[in-house]
């Protein structure tokens, strides 16, 4: 049967899709598959490079699959010596690199649940983590090993030059023996070390489910060369960045270290990458580095998740790279259920839309009484599970044509005097104004309207312009929504707080915003 990475319109997705066409895309079955195999060992054969990785400080990583399937069964023969095994959780904090994967693939090979961590977390998001999974094993470089042993609940092993030359005392080859069933990965969602998220728990059979995204959200196909800029630490840069297109048998590109958007940009360039798909944030610090123009590029997909894109930096990647961005939309704990199907020529890709439902999935926007909202109406984005709605806790519209909208996180609404307004929709308006890089919008206390808008905005203004700058934003949001929906309080700030996935961190403004109400009615401040 031909399989389905062979079409690319949308029409064919969604005649031809169904679940079980997925499993065609691999070697194993319910009662044997490893996710290591299925993305490395089994293209060991084809001498092409499985990753490039860009560097920060310059300079480029090359690993191929062979040499990945031979190092990741060496250390799976090395967790074996140590009596590491099934049900076991490694730890593993490092930088994309050689180490990275040969640990992740290797952990997951010998039957163990492999649990990235952020390398930029300190000592607190740390032992939040690792007191929450109790690792058995965690593997960190010299850098965080100080950070990695006060935690005191794991056995810490430095990754090092002597390290891997040690392993390649082990053989080379090691056959898995894992169910799709089996637990293979713990996910950590993006969050502050002051409220922990729960780990999100991945079988292996989560490889064969997540090709519908990487199917329709970010349009793999054979043959491309695809890079995503997300740290492997979080759900976006692991699944869509690394197993999806190495399940693949494609060449991936990653980045390591401090984010330059000049140095992606020359990565883009210098590896002929095809296909992309990064955070809006991302995207966003490309157009404002202002070095796009210096590089030629291959690229003929792009998408994005995360947050929404606004209109300048749409415009930006349409002049840019000659194609429209394509929004992926979903969250860690149901996987991607809203695309634009990037490389299909017969799916027209709405400028601010999410998209429409990937095959096989049915998602609403649904009022509170779970009735589904006409076109044009605001509600809560609902998918269907195993026979009943789930929601995604994001607010959401639908139009006349069937495209989906994304109105913001539900917390992220803000009422003032009975208005129902979006941060989101307010913030892509601010940045329309030239000399704004960033901006997040809240909703904060009023006396007399319960609650206004406030927006914090990154500029290229000089503080002596503020108070002409933030009148000109307020006038802009005025001009283009309405006189009710502009921010009554604007605050220029140096930089905004983000999550370590790189989206606005909203919670954390209102966090702030709400202890320096309280220092102040303590006369505090």
């Amino acid at each position: 049967m031909t399989p389905l990475t062979a079409y690319q319109s949308y029409a064919d997705a969604q005649l031809q899709f169904s679940p079980e066409r997925l499993w065609d895309l691999f070697d194993g079955q319910r009662d044997a598959l490893n996710i290591a195999h299925e993305c490395v060992d089994r293209h060991a054969g084809s001498e092409r490079d499985a990753l490039i990785v860009v560097q920060a400080q310059g300079g480029d990583e090359v690993i191929s699959y062979r040499q990945l399937a031979e190092d990741s069964s060496r250390l799976a023969f090395w967790l074996q010596a140590q009596g590491i095994g099934a049900g076991d959780r490694v730890a593993i904090m490092l930088e994309p690199s050689r180490a990275f994967y040969t640990a992740m693939f290797g952990v997951i090979k010998r039957g163990a649940i492999a649990v990235p961590l952020f390398t930029l977390f300190g000592p607190d998001g740390i032992r939040l983590r690792v007191q929450d999974c109790q690792p058995a094993l965690l593997i960190t470089n010299a850098d965080k090993e100080e950070a990695a042993r006060a935690t005191g609940h794991a056995h810490v092993q430095v990754f090092d030059a002597a390290f891997a030359q040690m392993l390649k005392a082990y053989p080379t080859a090691y056959k898995s023996q894992t169910r799709a069933d089996d637990l293979a990965v713990f996910q950590y969602t993006s969050g502050t070390t002051r409220e922990l998220p729960e780990a999100v728990k991945h079988t292996h059979k989560a490889l064969v489910t997540l090709m519908v995204a990487a199917l329709y959200g970010t349009g793999l196909r054979p043959g491309d060369r695809y890079f995503c800029p997300s740290s492997p630490a979080w759900g976006h840069g692991l699944w869509h960045g690394t197993l999806a297109p190495l399940a693949l048998g494609l060449t991936v590109g990653a980045y390591s270290g401090r984010f330059h958007p000049e140095r992606l940009l020359q990565g883009l360039s210098q590896h002929g990458f095809t296909n992309m798909s990064a955070a809006a944030t991302h995207y966003r610090m490309m157009k404002n580095c202002g070095q796009a123009g210096a590089h030629a590029y291959a690229l003929t997909k792009l998408s994005f998740t995360g947050e929404p894109i606004d209109d300048d930096t749409a415009d930006f990647v349409r002049a840019t790279f000659g194609l429209d961005v394509c929004s992926m939309y979903g969250t860690t704990e149901i996987g991607v259920v809203l695309a634009s199907y990037p490389g299909a020529g017969d799916f027209a890709v709405k400028r601010g839309s999410l998209g429409k439902a990937v095959p096989g999935t049915e998602v609403q926007v649904q009022d509170a009484e779970g009735r589904v909202c006409a076109p044009g109406v605001t509600g809560q984005l609902m998918v269907l599970r195993r026979g009943q709605w789930v929601a995604t806790k994001d607010l959401g519209r639908t139009d006349e044509d069937g495209y989906f909208y994304h109105g913001g996180r539900a917390d992220d609404v803000i009422i003032s005097a009975g208005w129902t307004m979006s941060a989101v929709e307010i913030e892509n308006v601010i940045l329309m104004h030239p000399d704004v890089l960033e901006a997040a919008v809240i909703g904060v206390p009023d006396a007399l309207r319960g609650q206004v808008v406030k927006a914090f905005v990154v500029g290229q203004r000089p503080a002596s312009q503020a108070p002409a700058f933030a009148a000109e934003i307020q006038a802009l949001v005025k001009t283009k929504l309405s006189q009710h929906e502009y921010p009554r309080h604007v605050a220029l700030v140096d930089e905004l707080p983000k999550t370590p996935a790189g989206k606005v961190h909203r919670k954390q403004l209102r966090e702030r915003e709400h202890a320096a109400a309280l220092a102040c009615a303590a006369g505090v401040a």
